[in-house]
């Protein structure tokens, strides 16, 4: 898939491999501290080492059987991504089999033009490809952007998550 949106320059969408790794482990940090200055109290704190895990974490789930990580190419460079998994029936949220998107996000500097949306409509294709009958996913409260984005590809509100700090709780 190939998209032009800039004149003479492209964007692809493809599966990620290995060698997109480091990339990703930025756009995962960076997905870390965009949500930490969202709720500093809800969100992870992008520790020192951040982009290692992550790319570790992703790098886990480009060998999972039930997960998609797609990426958006622009001239050999990785410019967003998008991490996605079938699951089953979950009882704790009540919910029946479903696609459910975890993470997408794309550079700062490559953002407005169509790249996200983009990811998004790939990820929900090859899930329902692997025979998933809907997608939910969560979104921070703060993230506006993102929240028009996916009403406008057509996603609903169904849950609202609250967050209630306990005095003295661990953590």
């Amino acid at each position: 898939m190939t998209h032009s949106f800039v004149a003479g320059s492209t964007v692809s969408i493809r599966a990620a491999t290995e060698a997109d790794l480091p990339a990703l482990g930025g756009l995962g940090a960076l997905l870390v501290r965009v949500h930490h200055d969202f709720d500093a109290l809800r969100f992870l704190p992008a520790v020192a080492g951040i982009e290692g895990y992550y790319a570790a974490f992703l790098g886990r789930q480009l060998v999972a059987d039930d997960a998609i990580v797609l990426v958006a190419d622009h001239a050999g460079e990785v410019v967003g991504y998008v991490y996605a998994a079938n699951e089953g029936p979950d009882y704790m949220v009540l919910r029946g089999p479903a696609g459910v998107l975890n993470d997408i996000v794309v550079d700062p500097g490559h953002r407005g033009q169509g790249i996200g949306r983009r990811l998004l409509e790939a990820a929900c294709a090859e899930l329902k490809r692997r025979g998933a009958p809907r997608v939910v996913l969560s979104t921070a409260e703060g993230n506006v952007a993102a929240q028009r984005m996916f009403a406008r590809a057509g996603f609903r509100r169904t849950m609202v998550e609250m967050t209630r700090e306990l005095e003295g709780g661990g953590g």
